[in-house]
C-alpha cells in the first residue's frame, strides 16, 4: 500500500532507487557499528552481493514499482502476485538445490499458483496488451526475480555477515535502479513532495527495507528460501485492508478468488509440513478437561 501511495508522487524506478539509497546508507552505518570489517574482500563475496543487488533489490523493486503505477492494479492485486514467491522459489529450488524435492501434487500446486495470477490479470485474448495485464505481468516477473535471487543466494559458495550483505546489496541495487531510471527518462523534477510522499518513502526505507531485510536475510540463513518466502502470504490480506482504508481501493471477488487459488497451490506444495504441524497445534490448544 505504501508503494501504491508513493508512486503518485515519484517516478516509479526513481522512487525505488531513493528508497534503497536511504536504506542502504542506514544499513551500512549499522554494519560499520556491528562488524569489525563490513567490506567484502573476496570475489565470491562480491558475487553474492551482486546476486542480491540484481535479483532481490534492483530487478524486483524496479518492476514492482512500475507495475503499481497502473490504476487497474490495486495494492492487494500486487501483493497477491508477489505472494507467488514461495511457489516460484520452490520451483527454482527443485532445479538448483539437490536437497529440495517436489512431487506430483507439489507440481499441481505450482500450476495452481500460476492460475491464480491469470485470474487476477483477467487477460482478454483480443487485448492481451492492456495496461493492467502488462502491469500484472511485470509484477509477476518481479516475483520471479526475487524467488530466483533467494535460491541463488542460498546456493552461493560464499558467506557474509547479514549486515554487510544487506547494506552492499541495497546500495548496489540502488545504483542499478538509478541507471535504469535515467535510461527510462525519469526526472527528479517530476517528484511532488508532500507529507504523504515523505511518509511513504520513510516507511519503505526504514521499516520495510532496512529493518525488514535484516530480518529476511537472517531467517533465510536459518530456514532456507522456501520457508522464509511463505511470509509473502501475509501480504495480500494486509494490503487489501490497508488499501481499502487508506486509498479507497475496492476488494473484488476476483481478488479474493485469485488469492484463494494461490493459497490452494501453497497448501499442495507444503501439505507434508502442514500435516506435521497440525498435531502440535492441536496439543497446544487442548485444555485440561480435554485430556
Amino acid at each position: 500500500m505504501a508503494i501504491k501511495a508513493g508512486v503518485a508522487y515519484f517516478p516509479p524506478v526513481l522512487f525505488a532507487a531513493l528508497r534503497y539509497d536511504i536504506a542502504g546508507i542506514l544499513m551500512l552505518g549499522y554494519a560499520w557499528y556491528a562488524l569489525d570489517d563490513p567490506i567484502p574482500r573476496t570475489r565470491s563475496e562480491w558475487r553474492l552481493i551482486a546476486i542480491g543487488a540484481v535479483f532481490l533489490i534492483g530487478t524486483y523493486h524496479a518492476l514492482l514499482f512500475i507495475g503499481e503505477t497502473d490504476p487497474g492494479v490495486t495494492s492487494a492485486t500486487a501483493a497477491i502476485v508477489v505472494s507467488l514467491s514461495p511457489v516460484l522459489t520452490t520451483a527454482f529450488a527443485r532445479l538448483m538445490l539437490p536437497s529440495e524435492r517436489l512431487e506430483t501434487l507439489g507440481l499441481g500446486g505450482l500450476v495452481l499458483g500460476f492460475l491464480g495470477v491469470i485470474v487476477l490479470a483477467r487477460p482478454d485474448p483480443s487485448n492481451l496488451f492492456a495496461s493492467d495485464v502488462v502491469a500484472t505481468f511485470l509484477i509477476f516477473v518481479a516475483a520471479l526475480s526475487f524467488a530466483l535471487g533467494s535460491v541463488l543466494t542460498r546456493r552461493a559458495d560464499a558467506t557474509l555477515p547479514i549486515e554487510s550483505l544487506e547494506a552492499w546489496s541495497m546500495l548496489g541495487g540502488a545504483v542499478l535502479m538509478h541507471a535504469a531510471s535515467i535510461g527510462l527518462g525519469e526526472s527528479p523534477q517530476a517528484i511532488t513532495l508532500t507529507t504523504e510522499a515523505l511518509l511513504a518513502l520513510g516507511y519503505l526505507s526504514v521499516f520495510a527495507s532496512a529493518i525488514g531485510f535484516l530480518i529476511y536475510f537472517a531467517l533465510l540463513e536459518r530456514l532456507g528460501p522456501i520457508e522464509i518466502n511463505l511470509v509473502s502470504y501475509t501480504a495480500p490480506p494486509v494490503a487489501a485492508v490497508t488499501g481499502f482504508l487508506a486509498l479507497g481501493e475496492r476488494i473484488t471477488l476476483t481478488t479474493v478468488a485469485g488469492f484463494g487459488i494461490v493459497m490452494a497451490g501453497f497448501v499442495l506444495i507444503k501439505r507434508d509440513a502442514i500435516r506435521q504441524e497440525l498435531p502440535v497445534f492441536g496439543s497446544e490448544h487442548t485444555g485440561p478437561a480435554d485430556d
